[in-house]
């Protein structure tokens, strides 16, 4: 189990601006979450405090735990030992996160050689099997070319299978389907769906990718989380009016959201109150104090709306 407590992420001691603000999270074993929310809401920012690859300059507040183990506090070899042996992370856009002087089935197999002493021979080998199961087609052909020749959707699968080849049993995803056309994000999808044993928490903006591949989602907002439920519970009945104004947004919803109304949050937002209170049309008064997270049966809310613990969806 994977468990975030009252995570906290700031770039500088002088602002009051924080990447991410008390976000607490748990990835029980074999869950799928998926964290929503659109550009700057904090969400890489979030999955890269996790194995703590943020910059020198982060500073951080609240904790980690894996199976009630802090990772903030494991030292750097018993890091390292994590990072790809139990837990992998799959960065965003895989053609940039692959070294184009090497070729993709020693990248592919590397994590065995420095996590399970393979051969480079023998790692190679296994690449393919890897590069198999993800119906790249031509695999062993492919795993002797180098990034450069793989499509988008390629890429992006020879990343994941670059994640579970030492075994790691919990996968961090940073976009998958970014800027992958339709065909390419089902590849994705089916990818992530072979993924039965693994625990999976996923970054995303895309609302039906998320909707394929998470049973949670958690939705980002101006740095802190503002909801959470199941996947059907979040896009048949959203709670937040910033989730309901997304999936409105959809086109295939006709995005029938004013995006006139669509302007980013204010900066100073740490004192400010509700933070998505000018482009909520459910805002009152009572906005200008910042809501806690309430329980609502259970999902999790943060909206004055849900003071009443019986209120209904919107």
């Amino acid at each position: 189990m994977l468990e975030m407590k009252n995570v906290s992420v700031k770039f500088s001691a002088d602002s009051d601006v924080q990447a991410v603000e008390d976000v607490s999270l748990v990835l029980p074993a074999g869950g799928r979450i998926a964290l929503v929310g659109e550009t700057g809401s904090g969400k890489s920012v979030l999955l890269l405090a996790v194995l703590r690859l943020l910059p020198e300059a982060a500073q951080t507040k609240g904790d980690v735990l894996l199976d009630g183990v802090s990772i903030w506090k494991m030292k750097r070899r018993e890091l390292n030992r994590l990072r790809g042996g139990v837990i992998s992370y799959v960065p965003q856009g895989g053609g940039g996160s692959m070294n184009p002087l090497m070729k993709v089935g020693f990248q592919v197999g590397e994590p065995l050689m420095e996590h399970k002493g393979f051969r480079k021979k023998d790692a190679v080998a296994k690449s393919v099997d890897l590069l198999r199961y993800f119906h790249l087609g031509s695999e062993e052909t492919l795993a002797q070319a180098y990034p450069h020749t793989f499509s988008g959707g390629m890429r992006q699968r020879a990343m994941i299978a670059m994640g579970i080849a030492a075994g790691a049993r919990i996968l961090l995803a940073d976009e998958p389907s970014k800027g992958l056309d339709e065909k390419r994000v089902a590849l994705v999808v089916d990818a992530f769906n072979r993924l039965e044993e693994k625990s999976i928490l996923c970054v995303t903006h895309d609302l039906m990718f998320a909707s394929k591949i998470s049973d949670h989602i958690c939705v980002l907002y101006a740095a802190q989380q503002v909801e959470f439920g199941t996947t059907e519970q979040i896009l048949v009945s959203p709670l937040h009016p910033y989730t309901l104004d997304m999936i409105d947004a959809i086109p295939e919803n006709g995005m029938k959201v004013d995006q006139a109304g669509f302007a980013p949050p204010h900066t100073g937002y740490k004192n400010y109150g509700c933070r998505y209170r000018h482009r909520c049309r459910y805002c009152t008064t009572q906005c200008e104090k910042m809501p806690p997270i309430f329980d609502v049966g259970d999902r999790k809310v943060r909206c004055w709306l849900y003071a009443d613990p019986n209120r209904k969806a919107l």
